[in-house]
């Protein structure tokens, strides 16, 4: 790199730097925080848990509630209940909801799921909640809008919360402090080619 263009990159990385550091000085409030992972895009859930690996890492505790999902043995579950038999897990255990065909069995079980959800969500001792694809309940009215958005809101000051799925609505969008949105541009799965264990699952 010729001298010009060396000092060129280290200017504009100077100026980087002092914006990065001017944020992080006026990011001055210290509390847990809440994050919705949504979008038609892969890997909502797989951040979550990212998350999650992250917490233990520095030894908080941790509490994950996987609504829709549990029907079919993942990789997360393998390593959280073998590895991490600490961690608060919980499986809503009914797989999708076009698997059951049942909404009244789906909704019941949606409601003794939010019992252990809600009851994390009061937990001081809990670093980081998971609600993995909490939206559908809301997509689906499985679960009361008010209800779930109170608990958030009502959460320990110190707890994180982190909800993924599709959708959800408006108001969760308004109430979290966070927002990504994970697009779909291309997908293995529309080429025909079947979900891999160790990476879909």
């Amino acid at each position: 790199m010729s001298d010009s263009k060396s000092a060129k990159h280290n200017a504009s990385m100077e100026k980087q730097k002092e914006k990065i550091d001017k944020r992080i000085a006026e990011a001055s409030e210290e509390r847990g925080v809440s994050i919705l992972l949504t979008g038609n895009g892969k890997g909502k859930s797989s951040s979550a848990f990212g998350m999650a690996i992250r917490s233990l890492g520095y030894g908080y505790k941790v509490g994950i509630v996987q609504f829709i999902k549990g029907a079919m043995l993942s990789g997360e579950e393998i390593f959280i209940k073998e590895r991490h038999p600490e961690v608060q897990f919980y499986q809503m255990g009914t797989g999708f909801t076009w698997d059951t065909q049942n909404r009244d069995s789906d909704i019941a079980a949606a409601e003794a799921t939010w019992t252990v959800a809600e009851a994390m969500l009061k937990d001081e001792s809990l670093h980081l909640v998971i609600l993995d694809e909490l939206t559908y309940m809301l997509a689906y009215t499985y679960l009361d809008e008010d209800m779930i958005l109170n608990a958030l809101r009502n959460r320990p000051a110190n707890q994180s919360v982190v909800v993924t799925g599709r959708g959800g609505g408006k108001a969760i969008r308004e109430l979290v402090d966070t927002v990504s949105e994970i697009n779909d541009i291309k997908h293995a799965y529309t080429a025909g080619i079947k979900a891999r264990k160790g990476v879909d699952y």
